[in-house]
């Protein structure tokens, strides 16, 4: 599953999106403007921007936040595959390549959640 970020334009220093770089997924059901928001933050950097949600920005080939909403847990994780511009495009993990993550203590995922536990992907059958 493929999701299309779209990054707020707020960064003065260095840039947040780098291929290969984690992000975590958190949804956020109170948002004013979105009830399917799903925020995007990155080490180092914090809140980054949003899964696109629109027709308008979700890139032909990937999934928008309302369609991934009901298949991650409250919180996930997805890596940065492609860089166009201001937006990104990432991978959500696998449960294997979760695993492979969790696996290395140098991972970013260490460093962006609190609980392991408490996350999951549904994936296809």
């Amino acid at each position: 599953m493929y999701i299309t970020i779209l990054s707020m334009d707020r960064f003065h220093g260095p840039k947040p999106l780098a291929l290969n770089r984690l992000v975590k997924l958190t949804k956020e059901p109170d948002n004013n403007y979105d009830a399917e928001a799903i925020a995007c933050e990155m080490r180092h950097f914090g809140k980054i921007g949003y899964i696109a949600n629109s027709t308008r920005t979700v890139a032909k080939g990937t999934m928008s936040a309302g369609r991934l909403y009901d298949k991650i847990s409250d919180e996930y994780i997805a890596k940065i595959q492609f860089i166009i511009g201001k937006e990104a495009i990432a991978k959500v993990l696998t449960t294997e390549e979760f695993t492979q993550e969790v696996k290395n203590p140098e991972s970013d995922i260490h460093f962006l959640f609190d609980d392991l536990s408490k996350l999951y992907v549904e994936e296809k059958q």
